[in-house]
């Protein structure tokens, strides 16, 4: 059920962003922007049409935000695979956008995706105005100096001093990292909704960690043939990670704790929040 879930979500959000692409000029960077949003797990945009339809939003408002999340998504990604942060070649299974064209247009495309994810998550299909500025002001929130761009400072700058991390600081970097446009994305229907965002914030902050700590465990236990990037990086360059820093069991039964978190934080939906349930599952068994 899950799998065909993701499917389907994976489909409309492609859908979507072919219709919007399409009207854009027939440039390199827009060519760019199509290559960096191709293929993927979705999740985060699954999450946003997930969300919304717990509480009952219309699937054809949802698609917006669930789509600009994936664009904010891609823009992290474009830029985070750069000569000047992660260098590397390989994203998704195919050449990262700077190796596939170059430097300059890795950079174009992925400013030109930011400001794409705020033009989709204001679309006026979205709904009433104050619902549009929220999820404008919190994905601003989520996405810089405050969140993600946070996450990824804190992790740059640990990796200059050449000093490995502690469990906390790990903890809290990867909470914006990874874990800000997570929770962002799994509120996002709480917010189109009005409704009250603590137990879909509970269920992500935990997802959030425990999508990194499988992460960390898939860099040294996949390939880069089934990961679709390059895998063994932070290993080979002495960052403390969830597993250096708790050993691989421990890593494991530490992300399995926040599943079941993530889990029970959704009791008040009952069985309604069974796939969301279920999403948290796929996390820490997924392949890739």
């Amino acid at each position: 059920m899950l799998r065909q879930k993701l499917t389907e979500a994976g489909t409309a959000i492609q859908a979507q962003f072919d219709a919007v692409l399409s009207t854009f000029d027939d440039l390199p960077v827009v060519h760019a922007m199509a290559h960096a949003t191709n293929g993927g797990k979705r999740l985060r945009g699954f999450m946003v049409l997930e969300s919304a339809r717990l509480h009952g939003i219309d699937p054809a408002a949802a698609i917006w935000p669930a789509t600009g999340i994936e664009a904010q998504h891609a823009y992290s990604l474009v830029h985070d695979d750069l000569p000047c942060m992660d260098d590397d070649d390989l994203r998704r299974g195919a050449p990262t956008v700077h190796v596939k064209w170059d430097e300059a247009t890795a950079v174009l495309a992925g400013d030109a995706l930011q400001t794409l994810a705020f033009e989709l998550v204001s679309h006026p299909d979205v709904g009433r105005g104050d619902v549009r500025a929220d999820l404008s002001l919190s994905l601003a929130r989520a996405s810089g100096a405050q969140g993600m761009v946070l996450g990824q400072a804190l992790d740059i700058a640990a990796e200059t001093a050449n000093t490995p991390l502690t469990l906390d600081q790990i903890t809290a970097l990867q909470r914006g990292k990874t874990g800000a446009l997570i929770e962002w994305s799994a509120t996002a229907g709480a917010r189109m909704a009005g409704a009250d965002l603590t137990p879909l914030q509970t269920y992500s902050r935990a997802l959030g960690l425990a999508f990194q700590i499988a992460d960390d465990v898939l860099d040294v236990t996949s390939d880069a043939e089934a990961m679709g990037k390059a895998t063994s990086k932070d290993a080979d360059a002495g960052k403390a990670t969830f597993v250096s820093l708790l050993g691989l069991d421990e890593a494991k039964r530490r992300a399995d704790d926040l599943v079941t978190e993530a889990c029970d934080a959704l009791d008040i939906y009952r069985a309604d929040g069974d796939i969301l349930r279920d999403t948290a599952r796929f996390v820490v068994t997924r392949t890739s």
